[in-house]
C-alpha cells in the first residue's frame, strides 16, 4: 500500500464507520473498483481503531459521567439516569458480541459477496427511510429507552454483521421506529459503537496474526489518525446536522450505491 491508499481507504473508514451507509461496502467495493490489492485485515483492525479513539473522544464526558454512576451503582450507591445508561449500553451489545464471537467466521465466508452488499444496502436504506418518516418532530431522547427498547435495537445490531446493513444504520433505524428523535437515535448508536468495535477489534487481532502480508507501522499509524480525524468530524457534524437533513441523503446514496454494485456486476 502506497500512502494515497492509505489515505483513501482510512478517510472513507472513518467516514462511513458512523453514517448510516456501511462502511465494510465501502472497504470491500473500493479496491475492486480501483484494481488495489486488498488492504488486509491488518490495516482493516488498525482503522477501526481509528474510529473508535474518535468515538470516545468525542463521547468522553458522556463516557466518564456513564462509568462513574456505573461503578457507583454497583456498590450500592443508587442508580441514576447515566448508570441507566451505561447498563443499556451493555445489554444493547451483547447479542451482537455473541453472534459475532460464535459465527462471524461463516457469516464472512458465506455472505461477503458483492450482490449481498449491495441488496442489503438497498433493501436497509429503504427501512430507514420509512424509520425515518415523521421522525422531525419527535423529542424523545435516549435516556428514556426501557429494556425492551435496547434488547429490540441490540438483536436489530445482529443484522450488521451481513455485509452492506450498515451497523449504524441499522441501529438508528430501529430507533427511529422506536419513537426516538433523529439525534437521540444516533447518539445511541454511537455509544453502542465503542464496545462493539472494541469486542470486533479484538476478536480480528486474534486472527491477524495468520496474515501472510505484513503492513508496515507507519502505513498502521497513519491509518489510525487519518480514520480518527475523519471519524470524528463526522460524527460532529453528523449530530449537528441531523434533524435538520434526515436520512433522505443516506437513503438515495445507499439506494445509488447498491444500484451501482449491481450494474458492475451484471
Amino acid at each position: 500500500m502506497d500512502n494515497l491508499h492509505v489515505f483513501i481507504l482510512a478517510v472513507v473508514q472513518g467516514l462511513t464507520e458512523f453514517l448510516p451507509i456501511s462502511s465494510s461496502a465501502h472497504l470491500v467495493l473500493l479496491p475492486r473498483l480501483l484494481d488495489w490489492p486488498d488492504q488486509g485485515l491488518v490495516f482493516d483492525v488498525a482503522v477501526h481503531c481509528g474510529s473508535l479513539i474518535a468515538v470516545l473522544f468525542y463521547f468522553r464526558t458522556e463516557v466518564w459521567r456513564m462509568l462513574r454512576s456505573w461503578t457507583r451503582s454497583l456498590g450500592g450507591g443508587g442508580s441514576d439516569e447515566d448508570s441507566l445508561l451505561a447498563w443499556w449500553v451493555i445489554i444493547g451489545t451483547l447479542p451482537a458480541v455473541l453472534v459475532g464471537f460464535l459465527f462471524q467466521g461463516d457469516i464472512e465466508e458465506s455472505l461477503r459477496h458483492a450482490w449481498i452488499l449491495a441488496t442489503a444496502s438497498i433493501l436497509f436504506g429503504i427501512l430507514l427511510w420509512i424509520a425515518d418518516r415523521g421522525a422531525a418532530h419527535r423529542e424523545r431522547d435516549e435516556y428514556s429507552l426501557t429494556l425492551k427498547d435496547v434488547l429490540l435495537i441490540g438483536f436489530a445490531q445482529v443484522l450488521a454483521l451481513i455485509p452492506g446493513t450498515s451497523r449504524s444504520g441499522i441501529t438508528i433505524t430501529m430507533g427511529l421506529f422506536l419513537g426516538l428523535s433523529r439525534r437521540a437515535a444516533a447518539r445511541f448508536s454511537f455509544l453502542l459503537a465503542m464496545p462493539v468495535i472494541l469486542a470486533s477489534g479484538v476478536l480480528q487481532a486474534q486472527r491477524m496474526f495468520v496474515e501472510v502480508r505484513p503492513i508496515g507501522w507507519g502505513e498502521l499509524l497513519l491509518g489510525i489518525l487519518l480514520s480518527a480525524l475523519a471519524a470524528g468530524l463526522c460524527i460532529h457534524y453528523f449530530l449537528r446536522l441531523v434533524e435538520r437533513i434526515g436520512m433522505l441523503p443516506f437513503v438515495v446514496y445507499r439506494v445509488a450505491l447498491g444500484g451501482l454494485i449491481l450494474m458492475l456486476l451484471y
